[in-house]
């Protein structure tokens, strides 16, 4: 996972999407409650792995409060010496890019490389909005499908987390890790 961005004022910004792994949906349990399927629980691991490995660690990360999304935080983060501080934060289950924005807008600066873990529609609309051009067909592949353990890296130039702006970023990589089933 390279990163090249738009020249422009300010440090290098990267923003790290990583939608919730896959989820299980057991009878009656509400949405919000629904933990990981076998399959999330071995994604999620490799998903921190390949973050450690892309060098895409973050500086901090904000986490829908959703059991999935928080299993997913921690299974990734697991793969990681020592985590960044995290913040969950209930606007992100079920948010759309307003709301989305919103939260990341409020990012302190200091803060170069954020992690956003959460759900569809609202984590694929935002990379498409936020994407002003990617790196060879990712643009395309996230259009086709975003799926569960998806990762999107989105790199700007910006003084401030306010400068994520609609088209500002560059998608400069898309990629689904996926465990081994045993």
């Amino acid at each position: 996972m390279g990163v090249t961005a738009r020249a422009g004022s300010g440090p290098l910004r990267r923003l790290v999407v990583l939608r919730h792994a896959k989820s299980a949906w057991p009878d009656g349990v509400p949405d919000h409650e629904r933990p990981l399927a076998p399959r999330g629980r071995r994604d999620a691991p490799v998903a921190g792995g390949a973050l450690a490995a892309a060098d895409l660690l973050p500086d901090l990360a904000l986490c829908s409060t959703a059991v999935r999304a928080r299993q997913t935080w921690e299974l990734a983060a697991g793969q990681w010496g020592t985590p960044p501080p995290v913040r969950l934060d209930e606007r992100l289950y079920g948010a759309d890019v307003p709301e989305l924005l919103a939260a990341v807008r409020e990012v302190p600066d200091r803060v170069g490389t954020l992690l956003l873990v959460g759900h569809n529609p609202g984590l694929e609309d935002l990379v498409l909005d936020t994407a002003g051009d990617g790196v060879g067909d990712t643009l395309d592949r996230v259009r086709l499908k975003f799926p569960t353990s998806a990762i999107a890296v989105l790199a700007w130039y910006g003084a401030s987390w306010h400068d994520l702006a609609p088209g500002a970023a560059l998608l400069t990589d898309v990629t689904v890790p996926r465990g081994r089933k045993k």
